[in-house]
């Protein structure tokens, strides 16, 4: 199984672009090279502590809907991977 297809169970650490349908987690922390990503991201909302949930996923695996600080957000898959969380 490849590392991005591993399922997280509640507990886990890993990315946010692991999480299947349904789950939630909480962010860890942003890890990225790219400045302007990393600023946009924080803009939207998503910084350590907060809690996300998963709401759906589009039929080709991108792009990936989630649910934080009550609002819904499409997010790409490549920019999920820099999102270190804990699945609760």
């Amino acid at each position: 199984m490849r590392n991005e297809d591993k399922r997280l169970k509640s507990g886990d650490e890993g990315h946010l672009y692991n999480l299947r349908r349904g789950q939630k987690c909480f962010v860890t922390g942003l890890h990225n090279d790219n400045a302007a990503l990393r600023r946009r991201l924080l803009d939207m909302g998503i910084t350590k502590g907060v809690e996300i949930e998963v709401r759906k996923i589009a039929p080709l695996g991108d792009p990936i809907d989630i649910k934080l600080r009550g609002y819904e957000l499409c997010i790409r898959k490549k920019d999920m991977k820099g999102i270190d969380i804990k699945v609760i």
